[in-house]
């Protein structure tokens, strides 16, 4: 018996993340979340993409808000944070501890995750950049989620594409990252519990 659109549920997409995904420097229908929700809708997928993006937000933070942005409940999660940890120089360690320990809470909520890795630029140093960049595969590894290895991937390189900052995608910039990641996104929904 097919369903009936009273039945089928509305899944509830949360993006948790920096200012990478709260769409800083943008008008609201033109971030991360604003276009993702679009392209979803254009490949037939009925999900609401919930925007839990903070500007400056850091492992340490999102740890400290994730019970808080699950309050409401979620039924995937795509975990976008590091490039604040970054910029403060905190150690790799302490991100991949946070990002653990998210993880592990997601996992016990058995909350499908894509984990979004950054890619760092080569002054920190060859060691730290390899150190850094490693853990999120090796964490999606872990905990069995999808990876998509640097949200930033063919954005961050072309100015065309980058707001004047330098450090946050203009409008054109998030939709490569939307096309890019919407496949993983569509086979994030797949893993939700039916």
């Amino acid at each position: 018996m097919p369903i009936s659109s009273v039945e089928a549920k509305t899944l509830r997409l949360i993006a948790f993340g920096d200012s990478l995904v709260s769409g800083y420097g943008l008008p609201a229908d033109q971030g991360f979340t604003a276009q993702l929700q679009g392209w979803l809708e254009e490949h037939g997928r009925d999900v609401e993409v919930v925007n839990m993006g903070v500007a400056g937000d850091t492992t340490t933070g999102g740890l400290a808000r994730l019970e808080w942005a699950l309050a409401e409940g979620a039924d995937a999660v795509i975990l976008e944070l590091g490039g604040n940890d970054i910029l403060r120089g905190t150690p790799p360690r302490i991100t991949r501890a946070n990002l653990d320990a998210m993880l592990t809470e997601l996992g016990a909520r058995e909350i499908p995750v894509l984990l979004a890795g950054i890619a760092i630029p080569l002054n920190f140093g060859l060691a730290w950049q390899v150190d850094f960049e490693g853990q999120f595969a090796t964490l999606a590894e872990e905990h069995g989620t999808l990876l998509y290895p640097s949200f930033m991937d063919g954005v961050w390189t072309r100015p065309e594409l980058m707001q004047q900052d330098m450090l946050h995608p203009n409008e054109r910039g998030v939709a490569q990252i939307v096309e890019r990641i919407g496949p993983l996104v569509l086979n994030l929904l797949e893993r939700v519990p039916r």
